[in-house]
């Protein structure tokens, strides 16, 4: 089968500028018959660990063979180094601040290099702008299939983060925090079904979460199961549970946001003040 090549664009430039534009200008101008896929230009402006969390969400669902161009880039035009990393199935080019982490996470096997090969790059090189002058070529030339040993020494002390975790807060209480609020209002949490088993079993116990001014007492497993006004849990499709309401923004009516803090406690415990 003829080689398809297809990029994707996940960055925090947003729509209402040129940068995305002049991205694609610049690797269809290097490889004309490439596919280019946006998973997202909403990321949250600055915030490595939003663009982690799309990237981490999206990039398994394509072609092998994709490269994955990511753009959360604060540290633009300093000693930051250009990185590409190569999976089993994909390439990715990003800088290196951690955008990759949660990727890192998921791979079993994952090589990194510093790209150093500048003859790669758009010249000049703006100091502002490496998605359109550094991202951007290199992604299309490894779309063009040039071997990614090409662009630089493969390095071990790239940088890489964990996600945040839920933690013990007391007998029977656990503390988790909102990763992210989507377009619908829902409030992603940091709890997953492996941190608290009891809470997503078909024989859940008592339980009550609490965040913002709202306390949780249900977990349904649509949105649809949910009455007028109620904020109840569910599993969503990141593998989290978040924080929900049927048809409305669970975020108005929590008056929580991103990095606010979740209680949960289980058992007997749930019926006591937390």
């Amino acid at each position: 089968m003829a080689h398809h090549p297809i990029v994707t664009l996940t960055t925090d430039f947003g729509l209402n500028d040129h940068f995305v534009g002049a991205m694609k200008g610049v690797i269809l101008d290097i490889v004309p018959e490439c596919e280019i896929v946006d998973i997202s230009h909403a990321v949250q402006a600055f915030d490595v660990l939003d663009g982690a969390i799309a990237i981490s969400q999206a990039y398994s669902y394509f072609p092998t063979g994709t490269v994955h161009v990511v753009v959360v880039d604060p540290g633009v035009g300093t000693t930051r180094r250009p990185i590409l990393a190569s999976s089993d199935g994909y390439h990715f080019v990003a800088p290196d601040n951690g955008v990759l982490s949660l990727v890192y996470a998921k791979e079993e096997r994952i090589h990194v290099r510093h790209i150093t090969s500048e003859h790669y790059f758009r010249q000049p090189v703006s100091s502002t702008f490496h998605g359109r002058d550094v991202f951007a070529p290199v992604g299309a030339y490894l779309a063009k299939m040039v071997d990614s040993h090409k662009f630089g020494e493969e390095i071990e002390d790239y940088v890489k983060f964990a996600a945040p975790r839920p933690k013990p807060a007391g007998e029977n209480k656990i503390r988790a925090v909102v990763l992210k609020v989507d377009r619908f209002g829902n409030l992603i949490t940091n709890v997953t079904p492996a941190d608290i088993p009891a809470l997503f079993g078909e024989k859940a116990g008592s339980f009550k979460i609490t965040v913002g001014n709202k306390e949780i007492t249900s977990i349904h497993s649509a949105f649809a199961e949910g009455e007028p006004g109620e904020v109840f849990g569910i599993l969503g499709s990141m593998g989290y549970l978040e924080i929900v309401a049927n048809r409305a923004a669970a975020a108005q009516l929590t008056g929580a946001g991103k990095g606010s803090e979740v209680s949960i406690v289980l058992g007997a415990a749930a019926g006591k003040g937390a």
